[in-house]
């Protein structure tokens, strides 16, 4: 199965690759496109790309690109990394409990690669956004998971209507099933308990994807990443110019606090991420710039 697996894992590695480059460039065009506002006198912005090492086990790595203090963004990172090794006790005992996998005591190598994106804005009426797909593998089996969600401090019924539409088009190109069960499944994960809340508006988030036929799955992972852009890019070219007040501020502030609260107690890619070594500056690159707290 290894052997086998060499080039679905390099075409998979190759994708979130190229999809974190039409990201970065779309990304850096619309921080040259920004001519009004009060950040428009400020030099466009620009992502500084830091190679990154897991610190522990095998190896692998990946790019980290963040970008701080443009006219659009105030802090975006769009990291991708492939990364291999032997899986700690801990995360053996989590995999195979959640798989329902036996021997992983007896062979844990695993290989993963994926992208990861956070966008935090700088105008409040401007939604941030996270997206993240990859792909897993171990002797035991292969798992596909990722999705896409909004988290606007300011939420426009328009913009949440739109950017689930765009998901559950592409969705609906493979299974009329896949949007509404893996929207149910974003509502259920992006829940921070001890808010009683969500943390946005929700979008899709699939986990543990094998249907037996890797191309499917992997052709449908490809549509999510392809989801992203015509989702998400109109409604920061709406929004943008909008004008704000500090209770605006105030406002996106706080909700950054919430975004925080659940990517350091409850996302399972951060937990992962830390546990397996990875590179903590790339972990933790979804973290937004500043948060406040009552």
């Amino acid at each position: 199965m290894t052997e086998q697996f060499d080039d679905k894992k390099t075409r998979a590695s190759a994708w979130f690759r190229s999809l974190r480059d039409e990201i970065v460039a779309a990304f850096e065009a619309l921080e040259e496109a920004q001519q009004s506002g009060p950040f428009a006198e400020a030099p466009a912005g620009r992502f500084e790309v830091t190679e990154t090492r897991r610190e522990a086990g095998d190896g692998g790595g990946g790019l980290m690109s963040v970008m701080r203090g443009g006219r659009v963004f105030e802090k975006v990172g769009v990291n991708v990394s492939t990364v291999y090794g032997t899986l700690g006790r801990k995360a053996q005992a989590a995999m195979a409990a959640r798989k329902g996998l036996e021997g992983m005591e007896d062979d844990p190598r695993f290989w993963a690669s994926g992208i990861s994106l956070v966008a935090h804005m700088q105008n409040p009426h401007t939604p941030a956004v996270h997206l993240n797909t990859r792909m897993f593998w171990t002797p035991h089996g292969w798992w596909f998971g990722g999705g896409t969600d909004l988290n606007p401090c300011l939420p426009y019924d328009d913009d949440t209507e739109a950017f689930h539409a765009v998901l559950k088009e592409h969705c609906d190109r493979h299974d009329l099933s896949h949007y509404p069960r893996f929207k149910a499944w974003a509502d259920e994960y992006f829940y921070v308990p001890h808010r009683h809340r969500a943390r946005g508006v929700g979008g899709i988030f699939y986990d543990d994807l094998n249907s037996g036929d890797w191309e499917a799955d992997f052709a449908f992972t490809q549509d999510v990443g392809r989801a992203f852009l015509p989702a998400y890019l109109p409604l920061v070219e709406d929004r943008r110019d909008t004008a704000w007040s500090h209770e605006d501020r105030a406002a996106q502030l706080a909700h950054r606090g919430l975004y925080a609260e659940y990517n350091l107690l409850y996302d399972r890619g951060t937990k992962f991420g830390l546990e397996t070594g990875h590179d903590p500056d790339a972990v933790l690159m979804s973290m937004p710039p500043l948060a406040s707290w009552p």
